[in-house]
């Protein structure tokens, strides 16, 4: 099952890419002669025209979180491997793809500002206050769900946890020689690269194991501390280079496993119980296939999440506009081939231990034995995926917290590009998170559980949700513009039923007062009046060629 499906599913991916991307390329009207923000307000801390290489490994880097790993193995081990593999590869091309080169490519024109600033433009006033205050909670909760799960893989292999930290110091160093040397992209990568990877044996050989009783909460301190100062440095100096470093260990992992699947790595271990093709329509635990595969599978397929990447820390760093669909449509796919393995370490492990293990141990576990087919010692192959999975979450989690400081600063007005401000933001978005980590939650039944797993399930929902939002932004910018938009309206108004649905039936299960029914109750709210908004606009005449006048970020850039 599983090399047909790897390759299979790539065949597909490929083929979106070059017809469909090209499609929506020509639909969003790229024009690489346009100057992009990047370029034109160049300020050297948020705005910084950057390599292509470099920005496709920020943004994989920021956009594979926990979602591509967790929600396809929770998934497939739900409904069986069938339904999960058909949403990942078509909701990749169509939706998640589309979704995040539309956005991308509405930021640029609108100065590489937030899909909340393109709604006030585009749609009305309340618009953006409405969605500002939508992005904000959702990245607030994300950062709670990526922070504990980072902490609980740094508890669980603290080899892992030194690896993160020689990357942190690699990143420093090589942005350093990149802005600050004549040195060059191709020769830091030569020094810096093979030094990420041996920071993988240096993790195995000396773990960061702390003498506390309690080093999960030592953990969580210690990310919230880096979060701060990560999200206030310049991005040349510490994001953009942290991101471009470990992309080349996330690009390592989906080579080894789609090389290790060609070469019959893929099969089940011993007393594997296998994976079904379809286990049925009904799951205990997540409810009926409609909605729940499609918001549990996250960032598999679509992920509202990229829409904020997209639009705030990528939008800023995009050199030429050539660029944008490599950078989002391609890394949206590259995020689906990720899925992908995910569902086939769930075939390699088994169903039972699918359902009876945490999804990034699975994860890991079915990559160790995958890859061991290219005589990869089989502990270092589960170490391996158990790093990949910690670096998915470092990237992501630096990057939330730093989009949501700039979604704070529009929020209330902040200057941009002032330190104070920035300090304040970052920690105004940090301050629940602390708490959450601090407190002990409960599930529903009363059953004492880890922040990340009492907030998931309302996680896949919103940032779903969040992702039809976005497109709702870009939507009523082509709108605007008189460009042909159907290409984007029909994977927004799929995701608007799926998730309101979802977000419902959260409601109705967990109740107005509790913490994931209180929640889940504010952001369908926010979404109802958002979406009569819009519809509000959309009832207008379009405002025609207003918009090409305003979004035009700059003078032509010389071909």
């Amino acid at each position: 099952m599983v090399l047909p499906v790897v390759l299979g599913g790539l065949v597909l991916l490929v083929a979106g890419y070059v017809l469909w991307g090209r499609h929506v390329e020509e639909r969003l009207g790229v024009d690489p002669s346009r100057t992009t923000p990047a370029v034109a307000e160049n300020d050297g801390r948020d705005y910084v025209p950057t390599s292509p290489w470099v920005l496709l490994g920020h943004h994989f880097s920021s956009i594979a979180g926990a979602g591509p790993i967790v929600g396809p193995v929770i998934a497939a081990a739900a409904f069986g491997w069938l339904p999960a593999v058909a949403w990942i590869v078509l909701g990749a091309i169509l939706i998640g793809g589309v979704q995040d080169f539309s956005t991308l490519v509405a930021s640029v024109r609108h100065g590489g500002r937030s899909v909340g600033e393109m709604a006030r433009d585009e749609i009305s006033p309340r618009a953006r206050l409405l969605f500002l205050v939508f992005v904000w909670l959702t990245l607030v909760y994300v950062i709670v769900v990526f922070l504990d799960l980072t902490a609980t893989t740094f508890a669980r292999d603290p080899g892992v946890a030194t690896s993160s930290g020689l990357y942190i110091v690699l990143a420093v160093v090589t942005g350093l020689a990149l802005y600050r040397t004549r040195i060059g992209l191709a020769r830091a990568s030569l020094v810096a690269v093979p030094l990420v990877f041996a920071a993988i044996w240096i993790g195995q050989r000396w773990p960061l194991a702390l003498p506390v009783d309690d080093p999960q909460s030592v953990f969580n301190l210690s990310l919230l501390l880096y979060c701060l100062v990560a999200s206030v440095l310049p991005v040349w100096l510490l994001l953009q280079p942290r991101d471009y470093l470990s992309s080349w260990l996330l690009y390592a992992t989906l080579g080894a496993g789609i090389a290790g699947v060609l070469l019959g790595g893929g099969r089940p271990v011993p007393d594997a119980e296998p994976l079904p093709a379809f286990l049925g329509f009904r799951d205990a635990n997540l409810g009926l296939l409609f909605p729940a595969m499609f918001i549990t599978i996250a960032c598999g397929a679509c992920s509202g999440f990229h829409t904020i990447v997209s639009s705030g820390t990528t939008a800023k760093q995009l050199r030429s506009e050539r660029h944008a669909r490599p950078i989002a449509y391609g890394a949206m796919l590259l995020e689906a081939v990720l899925a992908l393995l995910a569902v086939s370490a769930v075939a390699v492990v088994g169903l039972a231990t699918a359902r009876s293990s945490a999804p990034t141990v699975v994860f890991a576990q079915g990559l160790g034995t995958i890859v061991a087919a290219l005589g990869i010692p089989q502990d270092l192959g589960v170490h391996f995926g158990a790093l990949a999975i910690s670096t998915f979450l470092l990237t992501t989690l630096d990057t939330c917290t730093r989009l949501a400081r700039y979604v704070l600063e529009e929020l209330v007005g902040l200057p941009r590009g002032r330190p104070l401000a920035a300090l304040g933001a970052t920690l105004a978005t940090l301050a629940l998170p602390f708490v959450l980590t601090r407190i002990t939650l409960h599930l529903p039944d009363g059953t004492p559980a880890p922040a990340w797993k009492v907030v998931w399930p309302v996680f896949g929902a919103t940032n779903q949700l969040l992702g039809a939002l976005g497109m709702m932004a870009a939507l009523a910018w082509l709108r605007n513009l008189g460009r042909p938009r159907r290409f984007l309206a029909w994977p927004m108004a799929f995701m608007f039923a799926v998730t309101l649905i979802a977000l419902g039936q959260l409601v109705w299960r967990y109740g107005p007062t509790s913490l994931v029914g209180a929640v889940a109750t504010v952001l369908f709210a926010l979404a109802i009046v958002l979406l009569a908004e819009a519809l509000r606009c959309f009832a207008r005449r379009p405002a025609g060629r207003r918009s090409a006048q305003a979004v035009t970020a700059g003078p032509a850039m010389p071909r």
